[in-house]
C-alpha cells in the first residue's frame, strides 16, 4: 500500500525544520579537511550516508521526498542514494532503478531495474555539490529512452550544481540547502 503524505506548506515547513535539527544532532555535518567525490576540497562534509542508517532520519527524509515526487519510477546512483530510494519507493509504491558506477560482474549492466523507453524517472540523491553524478545519471537514463526532468537531493551544497543541472533541462529541487543548516559562523 502506497503512502502519501499532506502537501500543506506548513506541515512541509516543519518537516523540513526538523530533518535540518536531526542532520546536526546526528553529527552529519562534520568539519575537516575533505576530499569531496567532484573532486573538491572541503572544510566540512555533509554525510547523509551516515545520517540514513538512523531509521527516523530516514523515515523522514522519505517522507519529505514522497511528498515532492510525482508518481514516477525513482533512480539513484549507488551508494549514497540507495536508502533513500529504497526507503522512498517502497512507501510510495513506486519501482525503482539504482544506477551503478561502474559495470559489474554477470550481467555487466549498469543499471538494476527496467528503463523503459519514453517513460518519465525522477532522481534522488543524497548530497549535491557540483552536479556532477545527477548529470551523469541523468544522460545515461535518457541515452536509455528514458524523460529525466527532475532530481531530488537532500542538501544541496550549493557549488553550482543547481545551475549545471538547470543547463541541462534537469530542476533541482533540495529539501535543504547549506546555507539553511550550517550553523552560523562556521565555514
Amino acid at each position: 500500500m502506497a503512502y502519501t503524505y499532506p502537501v500543506d506548506h506548513f506541515f512541509m515547513e516543519e518537516l523540513n525544520k526538523k530533518l535540518s535539527q536531526k542532520l546536526l544532532e546526528s553529527g552529519a555535518i562534520k568539519f575537516g579537511d575533505f576530499l569531496l567525490t567532484s573532486g573538491k576540497r572541503s572544510k566540512y562534509y555533509v554525510d547523509i550516508k551516515d545520517a540514513a542508517t538512523n531509521p527516523e532520519i530516514l523515515s523522514l527524509i522519505s517522507k519529505i521526498f514522497i511528498s515532492r515526487i510525482g508518481n514516477h519510477k525513482i533512480a539513484g546512483v549507488e551508494l549514497g542514494a540507495v536508502p533513500l530510494l529504497v526507503a522512498t519507493a517502497v512507501l510510495k509504491g513506486l519501482p525503482y532503478i539504482i544506477i551503478r558506477k561502474e559495470r559489474k560482474h554477470g550481467t555487466g549492466k549498469l543499471t538494476i531495474g527496467e528503463i523503459t523507453h519514453g517513460e518519465e524517472i525522477e532522481i534522488i540523491e543524497d548530497v549535491v555539490t557540483t552536479g556532477g553524478s545527477i548529470l551523469k545519471a541523468v544522460n545515461y537514463l535518457r541515452e536509455n529512452g528514458a524523460i529525466v526532468n527532475r532530481a531530488y537531493c537532500v542538501v544541496d551544497r550549493e557549488e553550482g550544481g543547481k545551475e549545471l543541472l538547470e543547463a541541462n533541462n534537469v530542476t533541482l529541487e533540495p529539501l535543504i540547502r547549506i546555507s539553511e543548516i550550517m550553523p552560523a559562523g562556521t565555514p
